[in-house]
């Protein structure tokens, strides 16, 4: 096999990599968020339309990533903008620091997509949800733990920074995994507060939760796992009804999930209601949102009252630690809201989103027919508008079945993509959005295939069945 060169990708991004040079002077690693960085160096943009990305370079890429899943409208939808300008010339203003109407609309609206989540709390990112909603948990049930499964991502928190991506060689047994932490500067005393669990094995996760049921609050799960690994049906029914039989509450990080899968997300898939749930990235519209709702008793726990207010000074100040502490100065942004609200719309208008899922589908189709073509085991694994492509014909279960994958052969696809004007991330999951065309279709599956033959040194009059991997 080999390896796509690095030194023909540099010479073709030469103002990104001048400006990642001179990010490095001023932020750590060049980055504001590891997400961001990929080898050799990322790749700056500056606009966007549609479907599209143009970088520094100028070049046009059709996106796959979409700011990781969150612009489901595409960049720049026309409703979504005008939403976010009224409601700025309506206000006069950018941010109340007050309740206004539009924390209400939002809140009715996820309840009737999400009838679990009776009760809402606005944050400003998916991680910020995940700290309240574990929080609530501990709240509730007086018991200090959470349980969390191998392979699954819910922010950067101490709690959940757990072997998210542990190698092969420390992961332990698959029965019951070894806690592997993910950064440096997580306290001791703090990496014990998490059991990790087996994802998509019903038998390993109830011997887990049953030992541990007197220290467990709640245990959090992606139902699809990195957004492209779907929970098998048998295993979330048993993992519901076992958390009731505990006494654990389920939580349902949907961030990545929600209205990718459905408008109703995961939980609607699988008919299951969990006790708390996660929003973020699709729900702001491309602006930086989080939400968190649930049981209303469980999400009382929060209300403010006078007795709540840390805040309040004074001599005559009254104030207790018996409400669950919530707040944060853009909770509930007003333009945020207007765009998330103007996003689900268009969702909701004429079947949108069932349309989008059959053109992911179609797209799905037609790349593992391409690869299948060319005897190269590849499958594409996910659910709704988002999946990932993994190359190997082993079934894909678990963040441990990855470990089957030909990584290299896929990053040196996702490379030589790059210098073909399709965008995603290395090795990361396709997400589309409503903006994506028949034609983006046409050109990624020709940019796959061009990619292939340059990997493999092919030319179009070569047989297809002189690649075998």
């Amino acid at each position: 096999m080999v390896t796509v060169s690095s030194d023909d990708y540099t010479f073709q991004k030469p103002q990104s990599l001048k400006l990642f040079e001179e990010a490095k002077a001023f932020i750590p690693g060049g980055v504001t968020a590891n997400i961001k960085h990929f080898a050799p160096y990322p790749i700056f943009m500056k606009k966007g339309y549609g479907s599209k990305l143009v970088d520094v370079d100028d070049t046009e890429y059709i996106d796959y990533s979409l700011s990781y899943g969150a612009l489901i409208a595409g960049h720049g939808h026309e409703a979504v903008l005008k939403a976010i300008i009224k409601q700025m010339i309506d206000s006069g203003t950018f941010v109340f620091g007050t309740p206004h109407e539009l924390e209400i609309q939002m809140a009715k609206k996820i309840n009737e997509l999400y009838p679990s989540m009776e009760q809402i709390r606005f944050t400003n990112s998916g991680t910020e949800a995940v700290l309240l909603a574990i929080r609530l948990a501990i709240a509730y049930t007086k018991k200090p733990k959470i349980g969390k499964f191998e392979g699954h991502y819910h922010g950067g928190l101490n709690q959940v920074l757990v072997s998210i991506n542990p190698s092969q060689e420390v992961a332990g047994d698959a029965k019951e995994p070894t806690p592997v932490y993910e950064s440096e500067g997580i306290p001791e005393d703090q990496k014990h507060q998490t059991i990790v669990l087996p994802f998509n094995d019903l038998e390993a996760t109830e011997a887990l939760l049953r030992k541990h049921k007197d220290e467990l609050a709640a245990v959090i799960i992606e139902p699809v796992q990195g957004g492209f690994i779907p929970a098998e049906q048998s295993f979330m029914d048993g993992l519901r009804k076992l958390t009731e039989e505990l006494g654990i509450l389920l939580i349902f990080d949907e961030v990545k999930t929600g209205f990718r899968t459905a408008l109703g997300g995961a939980q609607s898939v699988y008919g299951i209601k969990p006790d708390i749930t996660t929003l973020g990235k699709v729900l702001g519209g491309g602006m930086p949102i989080g939400a968190v709702g649930g049981k209303k008793e469980i999400m009382m726990l929060s209300a403010a009252d006078k007795k709540g207010d840390v805040f309040a000074v004074g001599s005559d100040s009254s104030k207790t630690s018996k409400v669950v502490f919530h707040s944060g100065t853009y909770n509930g942004h007003p333009l945020v809201l207007a765009a998330g609200l103007e996003t689900i719309r268009l969702l909701e208008d004429g079947n949108l989103i069932d349309r989008l899922i059959d053109h992911t589908m179609d797209l799905r189709r037609r790349l593992e027919d391409l690869y299948h073509s060319y005897h190269i085991d590849m499958q594409t694994v996910g659910m709704g508008s988002i999946f990932n492509i993994v190359f190997t014909k082993q079934p894909i279960k678990s963040y441990r079945d990855m470990w089957q994958a030909d990584t290299k052969l896929r990053e040196q696809i996702d490379l030589e993509l790059l210098t073909r004007g399709v965008y995603v991330k290395p090795l990361n999951r396709y997400s589309l959005s409503i903006a994506h065309t028949a034609e983006d279709t046409e050109k990624t599956v020709r940019a796959h295939e061009e990619a292939i033959q340059a990997i493999f040194h092919l030319n179009t009059s070569m047989k297809k069945a002189a690649v075998t991997v």
